[in-house]
């Protein structure tokens, strides 16, 4: 029989676990991938297991090395920036709806390299700026700063950035 035999349904319909369970499935939803307490609360939420119960879990998660805030805010950051090329304004965004605390967000944002950022934002004006068909620059203009805006990049870093693109 599999282990997923002994789940039983939820009101939502989805399987609940056992505090017990829920304490063992976490810890390998943690150790996978770095997460924070508002993931674990959601996940927890899912499988019928709120309040209390779930706080007593995410402490114990906390406690041991499982959940770390810090490590989570640095993680994410590093990654929304290599990987999605997501700007500052956009991971602070992010950070913030996930409850993460401001003095956390700012470490996290201190492990993006300021001229490695620069550099991003230049490639993706540039690739953005290829890639608008617009025959008005004012227009295209006006598109590639919304798309690197909509991306979380300054406006005053994007307006430097489209300014340096148009005067080569």
């Amino acid at each position: 029989m599999s282990s997923w035999g002994k789940y039983k349904p939820n009101e939502s319909g989805k399987n609940s676990w056992s505090q017990e369970e829920a304490f063992e499935k976490l810890t390998t939803f943690c150790a996978y991938q770095d997460r924070c307490p508002w993931e674990v609360r959601r996940k927890l939420h899912d499988k019928g297991i709120k309040d209390e119960p779930a706080e007593q879990i995410i402490t114990e998660l906390i406690a041991e090395e499982f959940v770390n805030e810090e490590r989570y805010a640095r993680a994410f950051a590093r990654g929304k920036f290599r990987l999605k090329k997501w700007g500052r304004n956009r991971i602070r965004m992010e950070l913030k709806m996930r409850e993460i605390p401001e003095s956390l967000i700012r470490k996290g944002l201190s492990e993006i390299d300021p001229e490695e950022y620069y550099d991003t934002l230049l490639t993706q004006t540039e690739k953005k700026w290829e890639s608008t068909h617009e025959s008005d620059s004012f227009k295209k203009k006006y598109k590639v700063t919304q798309y690197l805006m909509s991306k979380g990049f300054e406006m005053d870093l994007v307006k430097e950035a489209v300014e340096s693109l148009q005067s080569q």
